[in-house]
This record gives C-alpha cells, structure tokens and sequence, in this order.
C-alpha cells in the first residue's frame, strides 16, 4: 500500500533525501511548489536546510504561509524537518530576529558555545524530555538513551516544556531534539539520514 505525502518545496530544503526514504517506506511523495497545492494535501512535510530568514522568505514567495497555517488549523499532520521544524516556531534569532510561522510557542536561538563546536554535526542519542511520552507519536517504539539520530545545525528551538517531545545531550547543552503540538511535529535532526530508526519514525508519521 503506498500513501501520497505532501513534501513542501520552497527552495531550501533538501528534497531528494527526504523523497527516498519515504518512497523506503511505501509513502508517494508529492513535491509541493506552491500553496495552491499544499491545501489539497492530507499529510505534509516541510523540510529545509539553510537560514531562517531565507525559509521564511522563500515560504512567502511560494504562497506557502498561509497554505501552512490553514492546514495545521485544520488538525492535518504537518512534520518540520531541521529548518522546516525551526520555522513552525514564533521567532528565529539568526542574523537578526525573524517572525516563523508561529504554529509553535517558542523561538529559535544560538547553540551555546560553551564547550562545543557549533555549528552541531553528528550523531546524538534521543532522549525523553520528562514532559512528554513517545507512545503515540512517531518516536513510538523508539529506545530512549538507545535511539541514535543525524543532526546539523547552529540553532535550537526553545518551546515550552509540554510541548518538548525528545532532547539530545551535547557537551554540557542539553538541546530540543523533537516538538510535539497536537499534529505538528518537528524533528531538528534529519530522519532521512538517521538510518532504519530514522526510516521508523517516517513511516510512524505516515501511516499513524
């Protein structure tokens, strides 16, 4: 059985990735280039790879703002990838401040130097926030502290404790690995590439 997804195309994201692996999991990806299209989807992701202000923009050039925000408002389950998850946030903080699309509370702000190496590239182990259970969201099945994922990024979103789904320790920093707000979802790391624990969530997101 294959199941058609929307993958939001605004010119920042990297699409091929994210439109492999969920073809892996039987998923039918369609590239979605502008809001027009996006109202007609069922299930949605948004990826993206880059800065803040450059996604909003290129959102807003696409007709995707409001397309977005209508399909959240309509309880349709949305996934921001990396940047795509940044920008569901009220505010981003890179190269000045940024309103997001304001689907999340929170904003966006600088990994602590303290410590590490920024921007974070590697390999991180999820762990469970204390606020939020896994069991009936994508990181269902998944082993806490046993759960490895693919992460590269200068930025982490601060939301509000409820709504922290998953964290990842780096160095002394204990940063915002997932976001659960009823049917959004945000992944800081990249799931395409975090291996079959990766491939799981996608398929979770997609069929569950």
């Amino acid at each position: 059985m294959t199941t058609d997804i929307a993958v939001i195309d605004y010119g920042l994201g990297n699409l091929h990735s994210v439109i492999n692996a969920l073809r892996q999991v039987g998923a039918k990806p369609v590239v979605v280039d502008s809001g027009a299209a996006l109202a007609k989807a069922g299930r949605a992701i948004l990826p993206g790879v880059g800065a803040f202000a450059d996604g909003m923009r290129g959102l807003s050039e696409r007709g995707h703002l409001e397309a977005i925000r209508d399909h959240a408002a309509a309880g349709r389950p949305l996934l921001g990838i990396c940047l795509g998850m940044q920008l569901l946030f009220e505010r981003g903080e890179e190269f000045g401040n940024h309103q997001g699309l304001g689907l999340i509370r929170g904003d966006v702000v600088p990994i602590p130097r303290e410590g590490v190496k920024v921007p974070h590239v590697g390999w991180r182990r999820l762990n469970e926030s204390g606020a939020v259970g896994w069991h009936d969201s994508p990181l269902a099945g998944m082993i806490p502290g046993q759960t490895w994922a693919y992460f590269v990024h200068s930025f982490v979103a601060r939301p509000r404790p409820e709504e922290l789904l998953a964290v990842a320790d780096y160095g002394p920093h204990r940063l915002c690995a997932a976001v659960r707000c009823g049917d959004l979802i945000g992944f800081q790391f990249h799931p395409e590439k975090s291996g079959q624990a990766g491939l799981e969530m996608l398929r979770r997101f997609v069929y569950e």
